[in-house]
């Protein structure tokens, strides 16, 4: 073997393994995906209407804790996605004061999808708006921000 099918050996390894480490580098840094991973959040919570004593309650099924009246939170600039289901035996509706939505006026078994894009924090009061408005519990919406974003592989091996 000569001299210069070592050279042309060595050459050839030595790209190869630059190219891997440019390659784990490139592709590290997050810059090859599948799929999308930036698309908007969602905060999905499922509730229901029950009458317990005379008395009307909300319940968290979805996402949320079981107690009556649950204290409802939510993150400032992502869809809440709020799916309410009436399983009273009267008319119920769910209004959220300072927000200004409403679900339809639910007949016994109806359900309805209210879907809200909160852009300041607040702890907004909610109700059943049937004659008058009885109110039930609090909905918070906060805002949360990334303490340490990822900067790529080169400043975490730092």
């Amino acid at each position: 073997m000569g001299s210069k099918d070592k050279k042309l050996i060595i050459a050839v390894i030595l790209i190869g393994v630059v190219s891997l480490t440019v390659m784990i580098g490139f592709i590290g840094q997050g810059n090859v995906r599948h799929v999308s991973i930036f698309w908007q959040e969602r905060v999905e919570q499922t509730v229901v209407f029950e009458e317990v004593d005379g008395q009307v309650h909300l319940r968290g099924i979805l996402g949320v804790g079981g107690e009556p009246n649950p204290h409802l939170i939510t993150r400032t600039n992502f869809a809440y996605v709020l799916t309410v289901i009436n399983n009273g035996e009267t008319h119920h509706r769910l209004y959220i004061e300072g927000l200004n939505v409403q679900t339809d006026l639910l007949e016994p078994g109806q359900q309805d999808t209210i879907t809200i894009y909160p852009d300041k924090e607040g702890v907004y009061k909610y109700f059943d708006k049937r004659e008058r408005l009885e109110h039930l519990g609090l909905l918070e919406v906060k805002s949360v921000i990334p303490s340490d974003e990822f900067t790529g592989i080169w400043n975490d091996l730092i």
